[in-house]
């Protein structure tokens, strides 16, 4: 049988994917600890961190490849390890990876082979598939080898396959790694859309200006711990730049001259490394720590020099994602 929506004692809906105080070792090396997350139905919870920070193993354990040390992990009111058949059909995955295709068959065979796999009758199977391919514009090309498919092309295999069975759940892990921009905006499109149709989303990324505009919610992790759980805007918040590319032009000077005269009108607000030449040249405008960007900037046009153009080096979502790690470095496992 099917299971059900779970509830809260109070009678409230649980939310679709829960994680609480979950811990997970592997003998000595703690990769999870004391990690909690809720995505609710229909929401988008964008999961950061640098390498190593424990993002795939919280991923294996949602998908029930793991149990957890301590803390419960639910899926639609259940434990992902215990799921019947039944349960898991609800539950779609896009891996990181393409090497679970079989690139000699075409798409439509692949995406029928697996809904096989999920106990669909054959003829259940053919028309999940072709339902799948067209939901990601693939339909033209269903009929082609896997193995001539583009890289983007076979992304959008990945989000077919995890639709096979109409998901509550979507798992995504690092989706867009690789894609140039308008694959990786297409990819983005096809899961807010199965967002948008009701289905809780976790969706893993090191690409972390596309959350922006795409997640409801943000965790953070950073060596197995949460450094940060919110919304995006809570997110840009914990950023302060203090560094700017700033593009100046003076006809008279080149740019070696016009860096140091633009340092001496800074007085010590801030410091100029010099990125291009010419008579307009970029440079990069480090902020003393009580500096105002505004006042810098009026101290440059006092020397008869143009600001052309001033942005900030990182994006915002950066700047907030290495304050809050420190740049670590590492191996996920």
């Amino acid at each position: 049988m099917e299971p059900g929506p779970a509830q809260r004692a109070d009678g409230a809906a649980a939310p679709v994917v829960e994680l609480v105080g979950v811990s997970r070792r592997f003998g000595a090396k703690t990769a999870l600890d004391d990690v909690s997350l809720a995505v609710d139905r229909g929401g988008i919870s964008g999961l950061i961190g640098p390498n190593g920070a424990g993002k795939t193993t919280l991923l294996r354990l949602l998908t029930g490849l793991l149990d957890p040390s301590s803390g419960s992990v639910r899926i639609l009111g259940h434990e992902p390890t215990r799921a019947s058949r039944a349960l898991r059909q609800r539950i779609g995955l896009v891996p990181s990876g393409d090497r679970s295709f079989y690139l000699r068959i075409s798409g439509i065979e692949n995406l029928v082979f697996f809904a096989r796999m999920h106990g669909l009758r054959r003829r259940a199977a053919l028309a999940e598939a072709r339902r799948a391919l067209e939901e990601v514009g693939l339909t033209d090309a269903g009929r082609r080898p896997v193995g001539e498919y583009s890289h983007g092309m076979q992304k959008r295999l990945s989000v077919a396959r995890a639709l096979l069975t109409r998901p509550d759940v979507m798992l995504v892990d690092e989706a867009t790694h690789d894609l140039d921009p308008g694959g990786a905006r297409r990819v983005r499109e096809l899961v807010a859309d199965i967002a948008g149709s009701g289905a809780a989303v976790v969706w893993a990324t090191q690409r972390l200006d596309e959350l922006r505009g795409f997640a409801d919610h943000v965790v953070l992790l950073s060596t197995g711990t949460v450094r940060f759980s919110g919304s995006v805007p809570d997110l840009v918040a914990q950023s302060v730049a203090r560094r700017y590319v700033v593009r100046l032009r003076n006809g008279g000077l080149d740019g070696e001259e016009l860096g140091a005269v633009a340092e001496r009108l800074l007085a010590g607000r801030g410091t100029l490394t010099m990125l291009g030449g010419g008579s307009s040249a970029d440079y990069l405008l480090s902020l003393s720590p009580d500096a105002v960007l505004g006042e810098a900037l009026a101290a440059l046009t006092q020397g008869r020099m143009d600001v052309l153009t001033c942005h900030e080096e990182r994006s915002e979502v950066e700047e907030a994602f290495l304050a809050l790690t420190g740049e670590e470095e590492g191996s996920e496992r």
